[in-house]
């Protein structure tokens, strides 16, 4: 199996690295500066066990790899707001043999959010979802960090529609060998909504900053509250906090510190997008489909949003005045009750 990791980013790379480090074929597939420093300098990827530089093969869409393998795996790691772009490229791309990418090759979405099985379910037949536990920093190109021990990061794996087969038990005892565990479930989707209440904070983190706080926690229950309000009135299942906690528990343990999320260094890098449309956003949709209001999360990904669009300095705002916006905006929605 040859994996290319679409969006060779925080996550994308680190798996990617860690996998080539376990002696398993990978390309890295970026874009712009940072796909230039990974040819021009490899990757440089710290972890627990120190920093290695890698160097792999890069590829910025695949007419520079000709015809796909059959044998490829697509670890499709962008940002939800980029999915779209990349299942087109690379599911019109050919293989080896006849058929395209999305007829023959497996796309496994190791995204934040639920969306990205959808988005790929659209176009690819064999779609599988993980749920990435891989708290890991990329804030200039060429170089991303991944510091938990004693293991990398758990990444839950399964067919996104449910059910599990021997491809994603092959790509799980790959993942093993390079430092994660890598659980395969009938489920993975319940893991992965479990995992999206916990992203809700990334917009509270990536607007306010990531220091702790009381009045951050707090402000990231009341979205929790919405989003499993709405959850029930959907009849979603998600994974309980026992079951997050005892997949976890000394196995991921970062080190002391504090670190800015995924939303924090896409601002930080000025990326000029953020994926808050795909997690308060998704409380927001399935609110609105379910009659639940859910004005702390919509007042979320407003902010998140505005962030990127005007380019503003990740952390720039105080949680007091973030608290206030939510604050009128549910007052908004009781008046309208």
């Amino acid at each position: 199996m040859r994996y290319l990791i679409i969006g060779a980013g925080a996550v994308g790379a680190t798996i990617g690295g860690r996998l080539a480090e376990a002696g398993r074929d990978v390309v890295l597939v970026a874009r712009g500066v940072h796909a230039r420093a990974l040819r021009d300098q490899g990757l440089t990827l710290t972890t627990a066990q120190g920093t290695r530089v890698h160097r792999l093969p890069v590829a910025t869409d695949p007419e520079e790899l000709g015809a796909l393998r059959p044998d490829d795996v697509l670890l499709l790691c962008v940002k939800t707001q980029d999915a779209v772009a990349a299942l087109e490229t690379w599911g019109d791309a050919e293989v080896a043999g006849g058929g395209t990418a999305a007829q023959r090759l497996p796309v496994f979405c190791a995204q934040n959010g639920v969306e990205g099985e959808r988005m790929a379910l659209r176009r690819f037949d064999r779609v599988y979802g993980v749920c990435v536990w891989l708290p890991s920093d990329f804030l200039e190109p060429g170089k991303v960090s991944a510091l938990c021990a004693p293991l990398t990061g758990i990444l839950h794996l399964g067919r996104a529609a449910g059910g599990a087969d021997a491809t994603a038990r092959r790509f799980a005892a790959d993942l093993e060998a390079a430092g994660f565990e890598a659980p395969v479930v009938e489920d993975v989707m319940r893991w992965k909504y479990a995992k999206l209440l916990g992203n809700l904070g990334n917009a509270v983190q990536a607007t306010t900053g990531p220091e702790p706080a009381p009045a951050k926690a707090a402000l990231l229950l009341r979205a929790i509250r919405e989003a499993k309000a709405v959850f029930e009135a959907a009849g979603i299942a998600y994974a309980s906090d026992a079951e997050q906690s005892a997949a976890r528990e000394g196995k991921v343990v970062p080190p002391p510190g504090v670190r800015g999320g995924s939303s924090w260094q896409s601002l930080h890098r000025g990326t000029g997008s953020i994926e808050a449309d795909y997690l308060n956003g998704e409380i927001s949709l399935l609110g609105r489909l379910h009659g639940v209001p859910t004005p702390v999360n919509e007042t979320l990904r407003h902010a998140a949003n505005i962030f990127a669009r005007e380019g503003l300095p990740p952390g720039s705002m105080s949680i007091a005045d973030l608290t206030a916006l939510a604050d009128e905006a549910e007052g908004r929605a009781q008046g309208r009750a």
